[in-house]
């Protein structure tokens, strides 16, 4: 006698194929039942309140503020100046400066602050203790003085 074609495991495999099959239209079926198709366009708007959050009922106009569009700013204000901006014309004298490396530094006459100057921010030729007017402006690690002029 012929023995059956068929082992042990190739049928497990078989049974399993078949069960996973059956759950899947199981719950084809299960989705077509509890799928609302057709239900209508008005079950998915969302609508949004007036504090931002999403909401399925329709706003209430009762509480709406009118706004004069003409009041409506568009573009950037302009800056005020600062301090830090408004810094023209300041007076100090060179505490150091190295021509061979092309900066120094200028001690403030009113804050007694130091301010880093280079070379290509001079107009007039400056020695250490000269008297001198600049502006500052801001730069990579501070501020910076430039348009240096000798008084």
């Amino acid at each position: 006698m012929a023995k059956s074609q068929q082992s042990f495991n190739k049928k497990e495999k078989e049974k399993k194929r078949l069960k996973k099959r059956e759950e899947k239209r199981k719950k084809k079926e299960q989705r077509l039942a509890n799928s609302k198709k057709g239900s209508g366009f008005d079950n998915m708007i969302a609508y949004v309140d007036e504090f931002g959050n999403l909401t399925d009922t329709p706003p209430d106009f009762s509480n709406r503020e009118e706004i004069d569009p003409e009041s409506i700013v568009l573009g950037i204000p302009k800056k005020e100046e600062t301090d830090e901006d408004s810094n023209t014309d300041k007076t100090g004298k060179i505490s150091y400066f190295d021509h061979s490396k092309g900066f120094g530094f200028i001690l403030d006459n009113d804050s007694q602050e130091k301010y880093f100057v280079h070379i290509s921010g001079l107009i007039d030729e400056v020695e250490e203790g000269d008297k001198v007017t600049f502006d500052l402006e801001k730069g990579m690690k501070g501020m910076n003085a430039v348009r240096v002029k000798k008084i």
